[in-house]
C-alpha cells in the first residue's frame, strides 16, 4: 500500500496537471512535449521536501514547468507564438457564435503577438493561469511592480488597438 505521505503529491497532480499542461502547450505548441514537460515537473516535485514546497506549490510548479519548456525551446532554437485561448470553450450555443469567437480570437491573438514578449508572458500568466503578481514574480524573476506595469501597458495597448480597429470598421461601413 502506498504511503499517505505521498497524498500531497497526488493532490498536486490532480489539481495542477491540466492547467500546467495547457501552460506548457502554449509555450511549446505541441501537446506531447507539453505533457512530457509537466510529467518532468511532477517528477521533480517527488524529489522535494513537502514542508519546503507546499507553502509555494503553485508558483513552484509553474516555475519548474516554465523552465523546462524554455529549456526545450532553447535546445531546439524555436521561437513560438503565444496562443493562450485554444482551450477556452464556447459558452454560447448559437451556431454563429463559434465562428464569431474564432474570428475574435484570431484578431486578439494577432494583437497580442504585437506586444513585447514580456508583456505577452505576464498577461498569459495573469489571465490564463490566474496567478498573482507575487506568483508571477517568483516564476519569471521580475519584480511585482514591473509585472504590474507590463500588464497595465499590455492591456492598454490591446484596448487601443481594439478601439482603432473598431473605428476603422465603422468608417468602412
Amino acid at each position: 500500500m502506498e504511503s499517505s505521505a505521498d497524498d500531497w503529491i497526488r493532490q498536486a497532480v490532480g489539481e495542477y496537471s491540466k492547467p500546467l499542461t495547457l501552460y506548457a502547450y502554449q509555450l511549446l505548441k505541441d501537446w506531447d512535449r507539453a505533457r512530457d514537460v509537466v510529467q518532468d515537473s511532477f517528477l521533480k516535485l517527488c524529489d522535494q521536501r513537502k514542508e519546503v514546497v507546499v507553502p509555494k506549490l503553485k508558483p513552484w510548479l509553474y516555475t519548474v514547468c516554465r523552465n523546462r519548456a524554455l529549456d526545450l525551446i532553447r535546445k531546439e532554437s524555436r521561437i513560438t507564438e503565444i496562443d493562450f485561448m485554444d482551450e477556452l470553450p464556447s459558452p454560447d450555443p448559437s451556431p454563429m457564435r463559434p465562428l464569431e469567437q474564432a474570428e475574435e480570437k484570431e484578431e486578439l491573438l494577432q494583437m497580442l503577438s504585437r506586444l513585447s514578449p514580456q508583456q505577452q508572458e505576464v498577461v498569459r500568466l495573469k489571465f490564463l493561469s490566474d496567478l498573482s503578481y507575487q506568483e508571477i514574480s517568483e516564476i519569471t524573476g521580475m519584480t511585482p511592480n514591473l509585472i504590474g506595469v507590463l500588464i497595465h501597458n499590455g492591456l492598454r495597448n490591446l484596448r487601443n488597438r481594439i478601439l482603432e480597429q473598431r473605428q476603422s470598421e465603422v468608417k468602412l461601413s
